[in-house]
């Protein structure tokens, strides 16, 4: 793993003594809470720092977007594919901001051609690359990485409230309803946090980081493990879905975003670039049709960029894909627009309030 000269470790790709890939902790877990003197919810105060193709920055976006909350959060998103952020000091490559009339760049070994669509430039800090705001936001102490996206800043105090995915989807959905223009929208709803608890401890671990424990495994021990694990839990989650709309029964939450955000990234990407080649979600027909109900709600579509999401795997990674060859797949905005079968078990999210139960 190469070290900056800050001291900065990549831990991006992290595995242990056994080949299994090990998910650094996110370091900054600070919080915007009403009445907090530090972070207060003010309208325009705070940017989120995002990519279309991270799904756990995506799902901070899909919130901040079904809450209402575009015109009191700024945002900036970064382009797909990974760059150099200072050769001159060392090897990290990662995200980077530019221009929609920049000229198309390369992946780090100088293949491919790929163009804008779709980014927002760093109007806050002028920064070109995600790293440089954890330089920003670390002063002169020794700087907090890696260097992930989402990122929530804020502009008063000039840095980072939090890198932690789940810490800005709750602070999303509560802090600011004073400002959203769905505020009734509830993604953690209190009467489902104990059965939304109990559902997180096996979708999480199995099947969101599931497949990046399938992808980035260096051992056959620890892909083996890592693969029989996920398609024993998307089993299960098809069994569930057989019965219910959503995971947590007949309200959208906070654990359908984040499923959504691995189903849209899974056969496009996952089959064949984490070897998660077993089935396809379009091969399970409960799992199909909720995927495709997730995407046709307008919010969530409106952040789906399926450009960002296939060229940033399949150029950002050298060492797996050394010219950045995007593999060809069938159209999935038509795929995924197609008829489902959801509304057998009532209505489903209205996009401005869950329905109840």
């Amino acid at each position: 793993m190469p070290a900056g000269a800050d001291g900065a470790v990549e831990q991006r790709w992290k595995t242990n003594e056994k080949g299994e890939f090990v998910r650094p902790e996110s370091p900054w877990r600070n919080w915007v809470k009403v009445g907090s003197e530090k972070f207060p919810p003010e309208a325009g105060r705070y940017h989120l720092y995002m990519s279309y193709a991270c799904g756990w920055a995506n799902g901070c976006y899909a919130a901040m977007r079904l809450k209402g909350l575009e015109g009191v959060i700024g945002t900036s998103i970064v382009h797909p594919t990974w760059q150099k952020t200072d050769p001159e000091t060392d090897d990290h490559s990662g995200w980077a901001f530019t221009d929609p009339d920049d000229p198309p760049v390369t992946n780090q070994k100088g293949h491919g051609s790929f163009g804008h669509e779709g980014v927002v430039p760093d109007t806050v800090n002028n920064a070109k690359f995600v790293r440089d705001l954890y330089k920003l936001a670390s002063g002169d102490d020794a700087v907090k990485g890696p260097y992930t996206v989402p990122v929530l800043w804020c502009k008063k105090t000039k840095t980072i409230v939090s890198n932690e995915s789940m810490d800005i989807l709750k602070m999303l959905n509560s802090e600011f309803n004073e400002f959203a223009k769905n505020p009734d929208v509830d993604l953690f709803p209190n009467d489902l946090a104990d059965v939304g608890d109990k559902i997180n401890s096996w979708v999480y671990p199995n099947i969101n980081n599931g497949a990046y424990r399938c992808g980035l495994a260096s051992t056959q021990e620890a892909y083996d493990i890592a693969n029989d694990q996920l398609y024993e839990h998307l089993d299960k989650a098809e069994a569930l879905l057989s019965e219910q709309r959503y995971l947590c029964g007949s309200r959208m939450t906070w654990l359908d975003i984040r499923l959504y955000m691995t189903l849209v990234r899974f056969d496009p990407v996952y089959v064949v670039y984490f070897k998660c080649s077993r089935k396809r979600i379009s091969d399970y027909p409960n799992l199909f049709n909720y995927l495709k109900d997730m995407y046709q709600i307008p919010e969530i579509k409106a952040v789906t960029n399926f450009y960002h999401i296939k060229t940033h795997y399949f150029t950002s990674h050298p060492h797996l894909n050394v010219f950045a060859i995007v593999p060809k797949c069938s159209d999935l905005d038509v795929d995924l627009n197609l008829p489902h079968d959801r509304d057998r078990f009532g209505p489903g999210f209205s996009g401005t309030a869950p329905v109840a139960n």
